[in-house]
């Protein structure tokens, strides 16, 4: 199967959360951090986030804080609640890629195809969500070679799951929230089966650690 090249990113607090309970996840990471994904971004093809991300922090997943390239933008929305006044939608609209299921509103498809936007239908897995590695192929053959994964929760753990990553690039943060959303959640692992990173690059980008390297299967 030919698939892009897969970067998982997330920023996460010392202890392991991605996000406060109710979702706020603004200002984790540092300023150095954040100018670093967007390069980050400006190097990918394509960026991937789940609706539950543009539901919560309406996202505009472009490259703002360094010079480069906007990627195109991917959003896994199995029955297309993604509203048309998100930002995603309202902002260059034709960079945006919406990858539903047969479940998904024709009326809502007509909608945003007049404005520009791309929908994909893909088939669902066994519980009723876009299937990742159907999807695959259809992004490459729109010229998606390199795919970066920014979250949210569920999605990130899918992709885990899956063994769907090629590279992880974690910021994390001096900070302790105490409770909140967790980066990873319902993995299938026990800790003698953990999965592992490979060849593993640790820097320090202002107050934050970032590691780097290669999900071992």
């Amino acid at each position: 199967m030919k698939r892009p090249f897969v970067t998982l990113k997330f920023a996460r607090t010392l202890d392991g959360y991605i996000a406060t309970k109710t979702g706020d996840s603004r200002w984790i990471s540092g300023p150095e951090s954040r100018r670093y994904a967007h390069k980050l971004r400006s190097r990918h093809d394509a960026v991937l986030v789940g609706v539950n991300t543009v539901l919560k922090d309406d996202p505009r997943l472009d490259v703002r804080l360094v010079k480069g390239k906007n990627p195109l933008k991917v959003i896994v929305d199995s029955k297309l609640r993604t509203p048309l006044t998100a930002r995603v939608i309202r902002i260059r609209p034709k960079l945006t890629i919406l990858a539903m299921t047969k479940k998904a509103s024709l009326k809502k498809v007509r909608q945003f195809e007049k404005l520009g936007i791309q929908v994909l239908v893909v088939p669902a897995d066994r519980s009723g969500k876009v299937d990742l590695k159907r999807l695959f192929p259809k992004l490459r053959e729109i010229g998606i070679k390199k795919l970066m994964v920014e979250g949210g929760s569920r999605i990130l753990t899918s992709f885990v799951n899956q063994g769907l990553a090629d590279r992880v690039v974690i910021f994390i943060s001096p900070k302790i929230l105490g409770t909140g959303i967790e980066s990873l959640n319902r993995t299938k692992w026990k800790s003698a089966t953990a999965r592992k990173i490979t060849q593993p690059e640790v820097f320090r980008l202002g107050e934050d650690l970032v590691l780097e390297g290669k999900p071992l299967d």
